[in-house]
């Protein structure tokens, strides 16, 4: 959620949903996410939000575009697809359109597609977002962390795997349904990671950063137990702890600590300077293995919600 939403008069606006964007819109509203990112410093649509824009229409997903005139200068994606949560959202006003309450409209339409059930990101918590979610009448209830560490001179000792564990890369199609499975029972709880399909690991597959050298399977005997997807983000010479997880019956034996080194050292070979992690605020056990490991917040994103 990225928006100024100091009312000023403006022309006239006008809010259209889709269940699918066509190519010239979906690059349009690219070209927008890029212009703002630019301007703010972090992305306002999630990874999984932009994936989302592409392509076929996809169950629970609706897209909102603001225009004024011919013009896009606002975008807002909601998604209504966990069973039990309210339905999730992110929105973004273009830079040099904010201050003309193009962030109320949006989110007005928002609440009311959603039926006053309703979360929404509010990525780098800026001021501007965080005044927004009030006029709405959103509160807090979320806050994501973004962790960073040095990767020169790692200073970590050599992982130690439980016994009868060993590692190995990831092969594309033969691992997938093995890795969904212990990918959705190691993040139950967790509603955006937990769900993904199939449809979003080939998206992730298709995209050019995806590296299956990057991305590790741990075993017992053919079982897999666990796992540590690095991502590299190039231009941003950054590497990512992107997802790691172990199954339950798994847990609290180290792995996931050794799971972490290896992924540490593999993005450390490749002469990047630092890595990141995301991590809920509220996971505290995580949050303090990480400190351990030498991260340190770097920045946060919050979610709001309407009351419940």
């Amino acid at each position: 959620m990225t928006s100024d939403d100091t009312v000023r008069p403006y022309g006239s606006r006008s809010i259209e949903t889709y269940s699918a964007l066509s190519p010239d819109q979906t690059e349009a509203v690219l070209a927008l996410l890029a212009d703002a990112a630019r301007n703010d410093g972090q992305q306002a649509v999630s990874e999984q939000g932009r994936l989302q824009l592409r392509g076929r229409e996809r169950e629970g997903v609706a897209h909102l575009l603001l225009s004024v005139g011919d013009e896009l200068v606002g975008y807002a994606q909601l998604e209504d697809t966990d069973p039990v949560e309210a339905p999730a959202a992110e929105l973004v006003v273009h830079p040099s359109h904010r201050g003309h309450g193009h962030g109320r409209a949006l989110g007005s339409a928002l609440l009311a597609a959603s039926g006053k059930r309703l979360r929404v990101w509010a990525h780098g918590g800026h001021s501007a977002a965080r005044h927004l979610a009030q006029v709405l009448g959103l509160t807090l209830f979320r806050e994501l962390r973004q962790m960073r560490r040095p990767l020169a001179d790692l200073g970590l000792p050599d992982p130690v795997l439980p016994e009868g564990v060993t590692v190995r890369a990831f092969v594309p199609g033969s691992d997938d349904a093995a890795w969904l499975a212990v990918n959705a029972a190691a993040f139950a709880h967790h509603p955006e990671q937990g769900s993904l399909t199939q449809r979003d690991l080939d998206d992730r597959k298709a995209e050019p950063w995806f590296d299956p050298s990057g991305f590790f399977l741990a075993f017992r005997e053919d079982r897999l137990i666990g796992f540590h997807w690095t991502k590299v983000h190039a231009e941003q010479q950054l590497g990512e702890v992107y997802v790691l997880g172990v199954a339950p019956g798994a847990q609290g034996g180290g792995l996931g600590k050794s799971l972490t080194t290896i992924g540490l050292r593999h993005l450390a070979a490749q002469g990047l300077p630092t890595a990141m992690l995301y991590v809920d605020a509220d996971n505290k056990a995580a949050v303090s293995v990480y400190e351990r490991l030498g991260f340190v917040t770097h920045e946060v994103d919050l979610m709001y919600r309407t009351e419940t």
